[in-house]
């Protein structure tokens, strides 16, 4: 441990070695603690049978539980290696992109037939199973031995929660490190630590758990970047086996002392899920005893630590909480999980591979004793391995599984562990370690993309079949017509220049724009929005399977459509040149960006063209013009009676107005983050060759300006009119403690920035741009720095928040009020928006008609708007009339009640967040099978971390971060100078063969460094010349001038190396995994040398 908590690490190793002598001194009376603990386990049942309130079920629990958890986190523990380093470790707050960091590999841990052990964790013996698991005839053993706390009843679960001694809360695991979980509780600025596996307590990635928080005095400190610790080792599952071995005994060290093996318990190695930039340095708790103030002091009485008197008279318990964390900004609160309140639906799609050596070992070592194989056969299992890191291995029973799979198994098909599966958590009891899993899908080969695809999609409940025939029956068939009364009561603008500017591949084309100019001074813009809601009514068997499918989910290849293609394709696309129905947002603008004006309806429309981004750039660039209209190749087809001349002015008079919204709204506050992208390159059978950077044009911009536009237009509308049944968007203020130590970075590298507010924010971001401006990488990777305090938008009801009104801003866009409106085509809530909005219009429309204001023979109305105009007539809303047209309104368009629209929002939230997982698992499959196809990719990598053990790199190629392990590898020294945050590489002649910790070989060198010899280079560089660049397609993801990745020319290093803080390091790029494991990318440095 570093600074100053070495005295204390020392007082707590005098401690653990007492507690030691202790424990042989009492070796004898185990047996009886273990009665002892079994009697208090018993008592805290019987107390609860008995009607005790929660604080008598808590100490029961507490000191029941406490020998189990102790001893099951002291296991795990001992098997750790992962204690602070007395090195510091010099780095930029860690960022993770689109990975899945490579285990460490502490000190003390060894890898032996891809198993991980430490010094206090032997290799198994013949009571072991492979991997650490148990032999089959000794899990019903197992299943003797309790090894979790029982979860509370629903009583007492309601109870603390009424009273604030327990809160639910998401549970997050740690990405890297899965004995790490965060728990954030509404209203708390910190997330809860639920360290070690017994606190936990069977509670897995996803779930809503009920957690009770620890006394202040066992919170863990929190640490900055700067201190974090470079000697970190992932603990693998066959310590939890330890660890249960461990608990056979009930061996603990006695309540109200603290534990010296629980010190700094689990991993160090990077950041907690939620993309922070701070280490965890673990506290132990000691059950239901305090030793503050040297008082005794009981787990219920937890949030009451740190107050002064009287302080926490008048606030509740999050008030409490949040005060605590506020008041020791440097501690993070810790807690165990006591119940889980709903199970994540990710239980059920927990896509892995099996793991099947142990069981053929087993049958091949009792081949001829077949009454041993028969008596055990109930009991034999395999293991599956998730590829998401966030979840345990897993023990599937052979009895359990699909027949298909089993007689592979049964045939002596080892090649069943390159297959993509599928299980399904079914039971995880308090005498397991490991959960028990179903198999429930095979999807083919891991290292294939099609499977890979389907598991993506699985994984996260993304519906891939064909809509059903009872949604399909909802829509009319081809060719349709709109019916002569929709133009009786719409606005018929197919006269009017409209035209859509879409990606060049779009299908379902929902947004158009027109504009026209009034005078010198001002112009009318108009947004046109697909009327999906026409098709879509509520409550119908395709607004069901909309609402299931929630959003169209898009994988750079192919997409899955929450809408039939007849629909979002055809009849509800804006293809140009055929009559569709839109909703319509007009405004009339001054040259300043100033809304004038504005009008909203249902119309008619007709676009007249469909512009790509490439088309509309083109014309603002002056590339396309009338004159060079006819040499121009794949010229988008005119269609109606309008020239090139009108859309070309229209998109030149669009860019304009756009770049003084864009402007005003920066100026009043708003932030954008930008973060680096990579496009990839298709060939015919959809297989990336080669991939581009990311660019966007003015034409983007262009189209966004407006959509935001009538998106704040939408939310304005539809939640003044609706106060409880409207549906909008809030994006909360970013983690400001995270934004602070962002801040404080910057600031000591030179770099002012000011977090005081979103517009702040932005300002100070443009001027590091302007100072970066030679270093774009750097800037890029602030940008994504910047982005990860930031927390997720989400959709919510009003009446859900009708008393928080200040929290349904969106910082971001630095404005009160936001929906989405723009995007029916592909997202179910913009067709709940325009369902509230047709209310709204046809309100008003009942409402005026009821009071004899009318239309002139123009259309143009006597009197202004009550309910869509800039100003909102609050009298005519709440008048006996308004009421009347509102409530007529709301029930012929279905607006749901604030209820259920709650559960709609927060439905559509979780399948928002399920989409973007997908898209990101899909792009990283996509780069994944470039790099297996180019072999090895060269790129510049900047160091964003340095330390005694591992670099970890930013490869801006690709736009990920890697890590790169040196300590323990032959032939290689690595000299670290701590005082100059510097490390120096060099080749060695000296030969180790084994590791510092035990058994094992040191890592070959070709595993941490692609060494070339330089009369080779221009061998090694030949594999970069396969590649045929004639063959890219116009994917409309990047510019032909752009260079593409694989073609670049990296010059390798030289030894001795001389990395610093920062620095620009060459590596080499290749995949991991596919057949054999999950997929990663693997990254080594590219070196040359005359002594390969």
């Amino acid at each position: 441990m570093r600074g100053g908590n070495g005295v204390a690490e020392q007082s707590v190793i005098v401690e653990r070695v007492d507690d030691a002598d202790k424990e042989k001194k009492k070796k004898r009376r185990s047996n009886r603690r273990s009665k002892h603990n079994s009697v208090n386990e018993a008592r805290g049942e019987d107390s609860l049978k008995n009607g005790d309130k929660t604080k008598s079920l808590t100490q029961s629990i507490s000191s029941s539980s406490s020998s189990l958890k102790q001893g099951l986190d002291m296991a795990l523990k001992e098997q750790s290696p992962d204690r602070a380093s007395d090195v510091a470790f010099c780095s930029m707050p860690t960022m993770h992109i689109n990975e899945q960091v490579v285990s460490d590999s502490g000190d003390n841990i060894i890898d032996v037939s891809r198993s991980t052990f430490s010094n206090s964790c032997p290799e198994p013996s013949s009571k072991m199973g492979i991997d650490g698991f148990p032999p089959f005839h000794q899990v019903e053993g197992f299943a003797r031995k309790k090894l979790f706390a029982p979860f509370w009843p629903v009583e007492t679960i309601n109870e603390a929660l009424e009273k604030g001694e327990a809160f639910k809360a998401l549970f997050r695991v740690n990405a890297h490190n899965r004995f790490e979980a965060y728990c954030k509780i509404d209203g708390v600025p910190t997330d809860v630590l639920i360290s070690g596996v017994s606190s936990q307590n069977r509670a897995v990635e996803g779930d809503i758990v009920v957690i009770k928080v620890d006394p202040l005095g066992l919170w863990t400190r929190m640490k900055g970047s700067n201190g974090s610790s470079n000697n970190s080792a992932q603990i693998e599952d066959c310590n939890i086996v330890q660890e249960v071995n461990g608990l056979a005994g009930n061996s603990y060290k006695g309540k109200g002392k603290v534990d010296g093996d629980c010190v700094n318990a689990h991993s160090k190695n990077g950041v907690p899920i939620e993309k922070g930039f701070y280490d965890e340095t673990e506290m132990t708790r000691a059950s239901a005893y305090n030793h503050v103030n040297g008082h005794h002091q009981s787990s219920s009485d937890s949030l009451h630590v740190g107050f002064l008197p009287g302080q926490n008279e008048g606030i509740n318990s999050v008030e409490r909480l949040a005060a605590s964390t506020s008041q020791f900004p440097l501690k993070r609160p810790t807690g165990r999980v006591v119940a889980i309140f709903e199970k994540s639906l990710r239980r059920d799609a927990i896509v892995g591979f099996l793991n099947v050596k142990q069981w053929f070992s087993y049958r091949q070592l009792y081949a001829k004793d077949a009454r041993k194989i028969s008596a055990n056969f109930d009991n034999e299992y395999v293991t599956l391995t998730p590829t998401d890191p966030r979840f345990p291995k897993m023990i599937v029973f052979v009895r359990d599984l699909p027949d298909c799979i089993k007689k592979r198994l049964e045939d002596g098909d080892v090649t069943i562990e390159r297959e993509l599966l599928a299980a399904q958590i079914e039971d995880w009891t308090t005498e397991s370690p490991f959960p028990q899993a179903r198999v429930s899908h095979t999807f083919g080969r891991g290292g294939e993309l099609e499977p890979q695809i389907n598991a993506i999609l699985y994984q996260n409940a993304i519906p891939c079949t064909d809509f059903p025939s009872e949604a399909l029956s909802c829509l009319p068939s081809i060719p349709w017509e709109i019916p002569p009364e929709e133009f009786q009561t719409r606005e018929d603008l197919r006269d009017l220049c409209v035209f859509t500017i879409d990606p060049p591949t779009a299908s379902d084309l929902d947004d158009a724009l027109s504009v026209e100019k009034l005078s010198n001074d001002s112009f009318r813009v108009g947004v046109h929005i697909a009327d999906v809601s026409y098709f879509v009514l509520p409550n119908t068997a395709l607004d069901i399977e909309a609402q299931i499918r929630s959003t169209s989910v898009y994988m750079l290849q192919s997409k899955t459509q929450m809408l039939p293609s007849l629909l979002s394709e055809k009849l509800g696309s804006l293809n140009p040149g055929v009559d569709r129905l839109a909703f319509s947002i007009f405004w009339d603008l001054n040259s300043r960006g100033d809304v004038l004006d504005r009008w909203i309806g249902r119309t008619v429309i007709r676009s007249c063209c469909k512009l790509s981004y490439k088309h509309a750039q083109d014309i603002i660039e002056g590339i396309i013009d009338v004159e060079k209209l006819n040499t121009l190749e794949e010229c988008p087809q005119l269609h109606g009676q309008f020239e090139w001349t009108h859309i070309i002015r229209s998109v030149k008079y669009l860019n304009d107005i756009s770049k003084f919204l864009k402007w005003k709204r920066f100026n009043d506050g708003a932030l954008q983050l930008e973060s680096s992208k990579v496009l990839y390159l298709f060939d015919e059978y959809g297989v990336p060759y080669d991939s581009r950077p990311s660019e966007q044009m003015d034409s983007n911009f262009l189209v966004e300006e407006f959509m935001l536009l009538a998106n704040m237009t939408a939310a304005e509308v539809i939640s003044r009119t609706f106060p409880d049944s409207a549906l909008l968007r809030r994006h909360p203020e970013p983690n400001m403690r995270k934004l602070k130590e962002f801040e404080a970075f910057c600031r000591k590298h030179g770099l002012e920035l000011d977090t005081s507010s979103s517009g702040k924010f932005h300002q100070s971001l443009q001027k590091i741009r302007e100072k970066l401006k030679d270093d774009p990488v750097l800037f890029n990777i602030l940008m994504s720095y910047a982005s990860k305090p930031m927390q997720l938008a989400t959709y919510f009801c009003c009446g859900e928040l009708k008393d928080n009104v200040n929290d349904w801003g969106h910082y971001g866009l630095a404005v009160p009020l936001y929906t989405h409106f723009t995007s029916p085509l592909r997202r179910y809530p913009d067709i709940v928006v325009h369902r509230t909005l047709a209310a709204v219009i046809e309100a008003e429309e009942l409402y005026l008609k009821h009071k004899g204001l009318v239309k002139d023979i123009n259309g143009e109305e006597v009197s202004r708007r009550c309910f869509t105009d800039i100003y909102f007539d609050k009298e005519a809303a709440a008048s006996p009339e308004g009421k009347e047209a509102l409530t007529i309104a709301a029930l012929k368009h279905g607006i749901p009640s604030p209820e259920l629209l709650a559960d709609v929002a927060a439905y559509c939230n979780k399948r928002k967040l399920a989409s973007r997982n997908a898209e990101d698992a899909c792009e990283k499959l996509y780069m994944w099978v470039f790099l297996k196809k180019t072999e090895i990719l060269l790129s510049d990598a900047r160091v964003l971390g340095l330390g005694p053990r591992f670099m970890s790199v930013y490869i801006p190629k690709l736009a990920i971060e890697r890590r790169i392990y040196y300590d323990e590898v032959e032939g290689l020294s690595a000299e670290w100078l701590e005082s100059t945050s510097t490390l120096v590489l060099n080749l060695s002649g000296q030969k180790r063969l084994f590791r510092k910790g035990g058994l094992g070989n040191y890592m070959v060198l070709g595993n941490f460094a692609c060494v070339v010899n330089p009369y080779d280079l221009s061998v090694e560089t030949d594999i970069f010349d396969d590649s045929d660049t004639t063959s890219m397609r116009d994917n409309g993801v990047a510019s032909p001038d752009l260079e593409p990745i694989s073609k670049s020319w990296i010059d390798p290093g030289t030894f001795p190396l001389t990395v610093r803080l920062l620095s620009t390091i060459p590596v080499a790029l290749y995949a991991i995994g596919g057949d054999d494991g999950p997929l990663d990318i693997g990254v080594r440095l590219y070196m040359s040398s005359y002594l390969k």
